[in-house]
């Protein structure tokens, strides 16, 4: 797996540390991964949205959008 090196301001070190210390995540990389995890998922269903929005048209409900959406996220292996 790459290595990175990013730099926080102190309130969001401190969250990080946090999490940790929490025991909720084993290390801040796996908050950090787990963090963009999230925002990736949120960016796919935010574009089906759109998606559905733009055609004026959807049969589909909230929670079928969302599963699609998180289930497409996962074959593509973008979760």
């Amino acid at each position: 797996m790459p290595r990175q090196s990013i730099s926080f301001t102190p309130p969001n070190a401190n969250w990080l540390r946090a999490q940790v210390e929490s025991e909720e995540y084993t290390s801040k990389s796996d908050v950090v991964n787990d963090l963009i995890r999230k925002a990736r998922e949120i960016e796919t269903i935010r574009a089906k949205l759109i998606q559905a929005e733009n055609s004026q048209f959807t049969s589909q409900g909230r929670e079928e959008i969302l599963a699609e959406a998180k289930a497409e996220a996962r074959r593509n292996g973008d979760l």
